[in-house]
């Protein structure tokens, strides 16, 4: 198992990407805390999973939120070794009528949440003395334009925040990446309607939408030590719809 005896702390776990990576950190041996904003609908969901996950309910957008939930996982496992920044969320606003509000939120869950978590995963890595991993979510509409401003500005924020704290842990024996979706058969692509999805499938040439499991699987190499010398990067797992 490559993730044997590690901790990792994985955001928007309640559905989507996010439950598949905890699914596949447990099969590879990790002990995961999972954290969303509903904690008892999350602990539903993974209740199957046993003892190897701890659901917690945590704003990744709130600082206060983020240090108390670090703090749980340093009592309930004694350290940390992965962070998976999952969480995101998305708004059909068009660029000249995006509200002020919906701005500020979508930066604050997408960014401000990666910015946090990475912040306080770090911290408590360097405290306990550990070689730690963080893992970023980004999307390919951060290469392509191919989305609402605010949503694509946040991913591309994403890519840029990795390559800077990759290059500052890089001594401390951290290390940060960013994962790159396509378009993912997840609830929240439901949301875009049928023919904006059909468009958006005909740029990709493997002709189809990527499933959960084959970004958890990208990130438990990204997590492991496979990964080893792998640092600063953007992997991308579209299917071919963009070239970093």
């Amino acid at each position: 198992m490559k993730l044997q005896n590690k901790v990792a702390f994985v955001t928007g776990a309640g559905q989507g990407m996010g439950q598949a990576i905890v699914r596949r950190f447990v099969t590879e041996g990790a002990k995961v805390v999972a954290v969303d904003l509903n904690q008892a609908a999350l602990a539903a969901s993974l209740a199957d999973l046993g003892e190897q996950v701890l659901a917690l309910g945590c704003n990744v957008a709130d600082a206060a939120s983020v240090a108390d939930a670090m703090g749980q996982v340093e009592a309930h496992f004694g350290g940390l070794d992965i962070v998976v920044n999952n969480a995101g969320v998305g708004a059909l606003d068009a660029f000249l009528d995006t509200p002020d509000d919906s701005w500020a939120r979508v930066i604050g869950v997408n960014l401000g949440g990666t910015f946090l978590c990475c912040r306080e995963g770090a911290r408590l890595m360097l405290k306990g003395k550990r070689q730690g991993v963080l893992i970023n979510l980004s999307s390919t509409a951060a290469l392509t334009g191919e989305g609402p401003s605010h949503y694509c500005a946040s991913k591309a924020a994403v890519m840029g925040l990795t390559r800077s704290i990759a290059r500052e842990l890089a001594a401390q024996g951290i290390r940060v990446n960013t994962l790159v979706p396509g378009p993912t058969n997840t609830p929240m692509m439901a949301g875009i309607p049928d023919d904006h999805m059909q468009a958006l499938l005909k740029n990709v040439p493997l002709g189809r939408m990527c499933e959960t499991d084959e970004i958890a699987r990208v990130a438990v190499f990204l997590a492991s030590d496979d990964a080893s010398f792998i640092t600063g990067q953007n992997i991308a797992v579209n299917g071919g719809m963009a070239f970093i």
